[in-house]
């Protein structure tokens, strides 16, 4: 089979906008499907976060769906006008709803991206960045779709550690609510390691880490990572990525439009294409170390 044009598709999938890139390479005529959730940082919309990672040499659509609160689903008063009016209950006015909000809405989406592109029956893999990352990891402990593999970058992991963030940036502490509690337990993945490994199904796992990213992340990153390898039945399907030179975003900021990939996001989209493209083609596990 001849190689497939690259041109980006884009509309909106039960409501949830994304950007599809069909497989550059040789492929079946119904393709494995990969999906991401973009950062909220940059790159944060389904476009840009395309042009960022666009994965060209996996056998597979790439299907980047936009998340909550971004791109043609922002706020009227501004993503970080938003956000920033959360500042004083971070979890309750901020994570938790995106994050729920996306996770609620995939089912739909996938049902309506099969019905739409030429994709296979098979197990999905996942991508998710940052919050989107926390979407990636809760789609996964919820165990609702079949998983070939997962990947998260610069994942936020952990909801009392953007707290910490964001506390540390305002200078303000913000007040302990039971309510805002019990999210951040559901929302801290490493705690909820023997989720992720069970929805999974075994499936191999890959978190990345740029070693220019917030401290805290770093280490929640390195805790997820030790959390599923103890309750994966392969411990070394489950692979930790240190990319030096990488920073928190992925893309020059504001991150809104499409922009060729920096050379950190190039590193780590090797990476990844590294990591997903034997299971792709040949059902074959990544190499690990």
């Amino acid at each position: 089979m001849g190689r497939m044009s690259a041109s980006p598709v884009s509309g909106t999938a039960a409501g949830v906008p994304f950007t599809a890139l069909p497989p550059a390479v040789p492929a079946p005529a119904a393709a494995p499907l990969l999906v991401t959730w973009h950062m909220m940082d940059a790159p944060r919309t389904d476009a840009a976060f395309a042009a960022a990672l666009p994965l060209v040499e996996l056998p597979a659509w790439r299907v980047h769906l936009g998340m909550p609160w971004c791109g043609a689903r922002e706020p009227a008063e501004g993503m970080s006008a938003a956000i920033a009016r959360t500042r004083d209950n971070t979890v309750l006015g901020y994570l938790a709803p995106v994050v729920d909000q996306a996770t609620e809405e995939f089912g739909g989406a996938l049902a309506a991206l099969r019905s739409r592109l030429p994709l296979d029956e098979g197990p999905i893999s996942v991508v998710g960045g940052s919050l989107g990352g926390a979407v990636a990891l809760n789609v996964l402990a919820a165990g609702d779709v079949p998983v070939r593999a997962a990947a998260v970058i610069n994942a936020g992991i952990r909801a009392r550690s953007v707290v910490d963030l964001v506390e540390s940036a305002t200078g303000r502490r913000q007040p302990v609510r039971p309510a805002a509690e019990e999210a951040a337990d559901r929302l801290d993945f490493v705690a909820r390691a023997g989720d992720i490994t069970a929805g999974a199904g075994g499936a191999p796992l890959l978190v990345v880490s740029g070693e220019l990213d917030y401290p805290a992340l770093r280490r929640d990153a390195a805790e997820l990572v030790s959390a599923l390898r103890a309750h994966h039945a392969r411990p070394a399907a489950v692979r930790l990525l240190r990319v030096p030179e990488l920073a928190h975003p992925l893309a020059e900021r504001p991150g809104v439009e499409p922009a060729p990939p920096l050379p950190a996001a190039r590193v780590v989209g090797e990476a990844l294409t590294a990591f997903f493209a034997p299971l792709l083609a040949a059902g074959e596990e990544p190499p690990h170390g």
